[in-house]
């Protein structure tokens, strides 16, 4: 069975959650599989491991829902790359204003197409092409990914059968493949020696304004003013801006700012050493960060938005607040920081609940997988004369 993971963005957090399907069926695989990738030129190759085939036909810059990506001489090449690559089984795993007319073809040509839907509920400051976008992809796609059972059931409320939309949780981690590999060999469920509870309280990823950042340090004024922060410092650790009225210079007390894309090694420190993550979102459809802390044996404060309720037991893996309310968010943080020996047990329960899940999650998408190869499964034929139109 071949399996074709097809990305046409450079979009670094879209190729992180490719490139751990990739591996687990590249090197996991069901009988007889191998893995390909189709892309773009310019994409975060670190991700992948080498011995998973590339191919780029693509030259994007974007994330694929600008109209300065639609160039059709691309889309045809891109039609070519995986026509040529005969796979069994396609897997559309981000957005691109070219999948749409991928799928009709790749419909025509009646091969099976999986797409996975990232935000089925756009977060504010998205692309208003992304809400027609969603609508043209569950219409033309095989069948839909999703990563919450909320989405799942609105999906079945729109009418689409139980047999076309499928849900898993969201599980991959933020280390490229090396990184990872040497991760995943010191067993950190086993060893808890290797991560520790310093008073870091950690926000990671992008500044953007749908991910709350101007809650978060509203909230932690709200404690400095208190005096009730203790000896904890916040961390925001990522690339993007600011949002106002908040300045690197005008920062509350204890807030330490590391304002850039955040490396391998620093991330994976910041995360050993941290004592609870934080993901204080306006609004959001799912986060992989959450698996992530649960990885490293930390629990999370998360706000109501999406589906992030689904991943957090309360009191058990972690907190949940109220979004867009900053003392509602400042009373829940207060009750992680002035509990801090709860925290290395939520932790273990965290872990506990991603060593649970993420075999779960594995076997689900395998079993859809091998739906494919099934007798009596849709047969298909990519002919060298086959158009795209």
């Amino acid at each position: 069975m071949r399996i074709c993971y097809v990305l046409l963005s450079p979009t670094f957090g879209m190729h992180q959650y490719t490139a751990e399907l990739a591996h687990h069926h590249g090197f996991h695989p069901p009988a007889g599989a191998n893995v390909h990738l189709v892309t773009t030129q310019v994409y975060p190759a670190d991700r992948y491991a080498a011995a998973i085939p590339a191919h780029t036909p693509l030259r994007a810059h974007n994330t694929g829902l600008s109209l300065h990506s639609l160039h059709l001489r691309q889309l045809r090449h891109t039609w070519q790359a995986i026509r040529q690559l005969r796979p069994d089984l396609v897997h559309v795993t981000g957005p691109h204003l070219w999948n749409v007319p991928l799928l009709l073809a790749l419909k025509r040509a009646g091969l099976p197409v999986i797409h996975t839907i990232h935000d089925l509920e756009p977060h504010s400051g998205t692309s208003p092409l992304l809400h027609l976008w969603n609508q043209l992809t569950i219409g033309s796609a095989g069948h839909i990914l999703v990563h919450g059972q909320r989405y799942q059931q609105q999906l079945l409320a729109r009418g689409l059968p139980p047999g076309r939309v499928s849900t898993i949780p969201l599980l991959h981690l933020f280390l490229g493949h090396k990184r990872r590999a040497q991760v995943q060999q010191w067993g950190l469920a086993s060893s808890p020696d290797r991560v520790s509870y310093d008073p870091i309280l950690l926000f990671f990823g992008r500044l953007e304004a749908y991910k709350g950042v101007d809650d978060l340090l509203s909230a932690w004024q709200i404690l400095v003013a208190a005096r009730q922060t203790g000896p904890y410092q916040l961390h925001l650790a990522g690339p993007g801006r600011l949002p106002d009225p908040w300045t690197p210079a005008n920062l509350p007390p204890g807030v330490r700012l590391t304002n850039r894309l955040v490396g391998d090694d620093e991330a994976l420190a910041l995360f050993q050493r941290s004592s609870l993550v934080i993901l204080p979102y306006k609004d959001a459809t799912q986060s992989a960060l959450i698996s992530a802390a649960y990885f490293f044996r930390k629990p999370v404060l998360v706000t109501r938005t999406g589906a992030l309720p689904e991943y957090v037991i309360t009191g058990q893996t972690g907190f949940l607040s109220e979004p867009r309310n900053p003392p509602a968010l400042a009373e829940t943080l207060l009750q992680a920081i002035t509990r801090p020996g709860d925290l290395p047990a939520m932790g273990a329960t965290g872990r506990a609940w991603y060593d649970l899940h993420a075999p779960q999650a594995q076997d689900t998408l395998l079993a859809l997988y091998q739906q494919f190869r099934q007798p009596g499964s849709q047969s298909f034929s990519l002919s060298a004369s086959q158009p795209i139109r």
